[in-house]
């Protein structure tokens, strides 16, 4: 046990000082260390198994932009429930879309609407703890939406996204290694 805690305390230190450090890249940023160290973030909407009377197939994505919540469907009448951020009044949207591609600790480039509307933010952020994509994103097919992770967990539940589907990098760490591309997703 005392090793364990000496590897902890060499961790926290290492987080500590690059934090007070330089905007550089380090290994807390992404990759293993850092899908390590969200193994300790706190949850705002606890993940849990529930019971599932929809018609759909097991591995089949079900987002509740109403309840907030996501659905990953495991069949034999049950699903995991994830609370989740939804876009915002203006932003919501409903439909099915497929998942078309999946990445670990993704780059952003927001979208042209998006700039048009925020000039201010950056054209490119690499992949990263500060990047507004979170640790992983599911492509949805040809349109501009993911479900993706987020550096702001206070979020879920809330209606503040420009469409998306924000988790906690946590969440969305499980559910991308449940799915597959190809992976049916519905948006009601």
């Amino acid at each position: 046990m005392t090793r364990r805690r000496a590897i902890a305390a060499s961790l926290l230190a290492t987080a500590v000082t690059l934090a007070s450090g330089a905007a550089q890249a380090g290994p807390f940023d992404s990759g293993p260390l850092a899908d390590f160290m969200n193994i300790f973030r706190t949850q705002a909407i606890p993940r849990e198994t529930v019971a599932w009377t929809g018609p759909e197939k097991p591995g089949t994505i079900v987002v509740s932009t109403s309840q907030r919540r996501l659905y990953y469907v495991l069949g034999r009448g049950a699903a995991i429930r994830y609370g989740v951020g939804v876009g915002r009044q203006g932003f919501s949207w409903s439909g099915t879309k497929t998942v078309t591609m999946k990445k670990e600790w993704p780059d952003w480039r927001p979208p042209a609407q998006m700039l048009a509307r925020r000039p201010d933010l950056p054209r490119y952020m690499a992949g990263g703890q500060d990047n507004p994509l979170g640790a992983r994103a599911l492509y949805l097919g040809s349109s501009l939406y993911r479900i993706h992770g987020s550096n702001e967990p206070e979020t879920m539940g809330a209606a503040v996204s420009s469409g998306c589907i924000r988790m906690t990098n946590k969440d969305v760490t499980d559910l991308y290694d449940r799915v597959r591309v190809g992976t049916k997703v519905i948006v009601r």
